[in-house]
C-alpha cells in the first residue's frame, strides 16, 4: 500500500480483496471487510456508509498487520477473536476449533427432539465442547442443565468465557477430562451431543493449510481411521443416557457407513436417520437409548 495515495475505506477494501485473492483466500472480500471492521472497531455493515472515510495511520498499520497474517493462512476468526454461530457471537482462540455452519445442525436436531419431551427440565451433555457453542446454545434455548466436557483446560476457559458472555454460566457445569470418563458413574443425561475429532491421520495432511496449520490438531484428528474417538464415545454414551435418551454426533460424510456399523454393534442403542447438511452430505448421526 503506497503511502503517497489516499487510502479510503473503499480503496483499502478493494486492494485488500485483490491481494488476498492472489494469496488463495476463499472469500477475499469478506475477509477484507471483517478485518477492516475489526481494525476500525465498528460493525462490518458500517463500512458500506464509510467508503470515503480515510482511516488514520494507526488503524492502517493495524489493518496491514492483520492482512499480512491472513495472507499467510491464519484464519480470520482467530485474527479478530470471534465467530458467529447460530446467530450468536462466540469468542474463539487457537485453542478451539472455529465454529462451522454445519454444526448448527446439531443444535437444530437437539431443539427439534427436545420439543417431544415437554414439561420437564432436560439434562444435556456436550462432549468435547471446545468453545462451548453447543453447550451455550442448549442452555440458552432450552429449559435444561448442561454438562460441558473437554480434554483441554485452555478450551474450557474459552467455553466458560462464552457461557458468561451469553448469561448462561449458571446453567452449565464444566469438566476437564477424556470423553465421559471424568463424570460420576451414576450421572445420566437426556441428550449427549458431540462434535468429536473425526479426521483420519492421512486426511489431515490434505486439509487446507488454514485449517491444518492453525486449528488444534487434537480437536480434529481421531487416528488412522477417523472413527477412533467415536468408537470410544458410543459405548460410554450408552452407559450415561437415560432410557429413551438421545446421542447426537457430527461426523464426516466419508464415515457414515463406518459409524453406522459402530452404532449397530452397540445393543443398547437404536440408530435413527442421519441428518444431511445443506450440501446434502450426511452430517449428524442420531441414536436412541433403548428401554
Amino acid at each position: 500500500m503506497s503511502q503517497a495515495e489516499v487510502w479510503s475505506v473503499g480503496r483499502l477494501l478493494q486492494w485488500t480483496a485483490d491481494y488476498l485473492k492472489s494469496h488463495g483466500a476463499d472469500s477475499p472480500r469478506l475477509d477484507a471487510e471483517v478485518l477492516l471492521a475489526h481494525a476500525l472497531d465498528c460493525r462490518r455493515i458500517e463500512l458500506y456508509t464509510s467508503f470515503e472515510r480515510v482511516p488514520d495511520e494507526a488503524v492502517r498499520t493495524a489493518f496491514r498487520a492483520l492482512v499480512r497474517r491472513r495472507a499467510s493462512g491464519e484464519p480470520v476468526a482467530y485474527l479478530v477473536g470471534h465467530r458467529e454461530f447460530y446467530s450468536l457471537d462466540f469468542q474463539v482462540s487457537p485453542d478451539v476449533l472455529i465454529p462451522r455452519p454445519e454444526t448448527e445442525l446439531l443444535v437444530m436436531t437437539l431443539l427439534d427432539l427436545a420439543k417431544q419431551t415437554p414439561g420437564k427440565p432436560l439434562s444435556v451433555c456436550d462432549v468435547g465442547c471446545g468453545s462451548g457453542i453447543l453447550a451455550v446454545c442448549a442452555a440458552k434455548f432450552l429449559d435444561c442443565r448442561v454438562t460441558a466436557i473437554d480434554i483441554s483446560p485452555a478450551a474450557l476457559e474459552v467455553a466458560r468465557a462464552n457461557a458468561e458472555a451469553h448469561d448462561v454460566a449458571a446453567k452449565i457445569d464444566f469438566h476437564c477430562g477424556d470423553l465421559l470418563a471424568a463424570l460420576p458413574a451414576a450421572t445420566v443425561f437426556d441428550f449427549i451431543l458431540s462434535n468429536p475429532p473425526y479426521v483420519s491421520t492421512a486426511e489431515f495432511q490434505t486439509l487446507s493449510p488454514t485449517v491444518r496449520d492453525f486449528e488444534p490438531r487434537t480437536a480434529l484428528v481421531a487416528g488412522p481411521q477417523g472413527t477412533e474417538v467415536i468408537a470410544r464415545l458410543i459405548p460410554q454414551a450408552a452407559d450415561r443416557l437415560a432410557s429413551g435418551g438421545h446421542l447426537l454426533m457430527e461426523i464426516s460424510p466419508m464415515l457414515q457407513e463406518a459409524v453406522g456399523t459402530l452404532l449397530g454393534s452397540e445393543p443398547r442403542l437404536e440408530a435413527g436417520p442421519t441428518i444431511k447438511d445443506l450440501a446434502r452430505h450426511p452430517r449428524v448421526v442420531q441414536a436412541r437409548k433403548k428401554g
